[in-house]
Formats: C-alpha cells, sequence, structure tokens
C-alpha cells in the first residue's frame, strides 16, 4: 500500500479580516520538504450547506434570484446554510420550502462537494428531491423567487442558458442526471 502525501504541518493561525459573512485567516505552514509559506483562507462557519435538485412532474425546478457577487439574476437549483440543529435533510427540505414552494417525502444524498478547497474549508451536501407536495415557508429572501421549471429531457439545453454558470449547480445538474440515469 502506497503511502499519500504528508500533510503540512500549521506553525501558525491567525485571524487577519472579518465581516458580518467571512472571517479570514492567514496560516504558516510548514510542509515536510522544510519549505514554509503563508496562505489565506475564509474561515467557514462550521453549519455547511445544501443544494437540492427538485424533480417535479417530469421537470426539475430551478430559482432565479438575484446574486449580489456576479450583479445578475442566476438560475439555479435552491441552496442554503443548514441553520444550528438541523441536519443536512431538515435543512434541504426547509430550503425546497422557502424557495419554491414544495416539500420532498424522499431526499437523496447525492454527493458532498467542496466549494474551493484552496481557499475555503466549507462543504456542500446535493441532493436531489423526489415526491414533491405543495409546501411553503417563510425564508429571508428579500423578494419572491422565480420558479423555473426545466424538463427532464431538456437537461442538456440547461448548459446553454447564460445566466445558469454557477458551478455548484452545474455539477449539480451532473450528479443528478448520473443518479436518474442509474434508475432507469
Amino acid at each position: 500500500m502506497t503511502q499519500g502525501p504528508i500533510k503540512p504541518e500549521i506553525l501558525h493561525t491567525e485571524l487577519i479580516a472579518k465581516s458580518r459573512l467571512f472571517q479570514i485567516e492567514q496560516i504558516h505552514l510548514k510542509f515536510s520538504n522544510g519549505v514554509e509559506r503563508q496562505y489565506e483562507r475564509m474561515r467557514g462557519s462550521g453549519r455547511g450547506a445544501v443544494m437540492v435538485v427538485p424533480i417535479h412532474q417530469g421537470n426539475m425546478l430551478l430559482a432565479r434570484e438575484y446574486a449580489a457577487g456576479t450583479d445578475n439574476y442566476e438560475l439555479g437549483f435552491p441552496k442554503g446554510l443548514i441553520d444550528p440543529g438541523e441536519t443536512a435533510e431538515q435543512a434541504a427540505n426547509r430550503e425546497l420550502q422557502e424557495e419554491i414552494g414544495f416539500g420532498s417525502h424522499k431526499l437523496t444524498l447525492l454527493k458532498e462537494l467542496s466549494l474551493a478547497p484552496g481557499y475555503f474549508s466549507s462543504k456542500m451536501q446535493v441532493f436531489i428531491a423526489e415526491d414533491l407536495f405543495p409546501s411553503r415557508l417563510e425564508g429571508d429572501e428579500p423578494e419572491p423567487i422565480e420558479v423555473i421549471p426545466w424538463k427532464l429531457t431538456a437537461w442538456q439545453s440547461l448548459l446553454d442558458t447564460a445566466d445558469f454558470s454557477e458551478s455548484r449547480s452545474v455539477s449539480a445538474l451532473f450528479l443528478a442526471q448520473q443518479y436518474l440515469a442509474s434508475k432507469l
């Protein structure tokens, strides 16, 4: 059995910037070959996040909402942070109800994704939601989210849509298609 690389030793960490949403820390590392480097990373909240691909009546249900990072309305799957005390499954079901007005009787975990492992420690769990039922919860969005049904059979055309560009949603789309194909 081959041994993998030896993780660098963390010599020191320091919080160098903080906002309402983000904390940036500098880490001083010493690698196994003796080389020392300083890296910066965003410190995660430890809560984790979820994204859900909802399937209803032959459609995927997408959400179009404003994204401050791109200053555009983006098309993607419902997503959000896991609240304290919630499981990932509970958070996924809550986000569905807040963002698209449906709950799910069947949530299946597709994969846990790293968001940007070179800079960010947080993970996102991607689910597929089936057996949906109407149910709405009040969310924290400042305006109503537009729900866009997209035919499952036309999933590849979603990739050509300019406002469907978030890498997590693209990954979730491929994971959902792989899952659905395995059920045939």
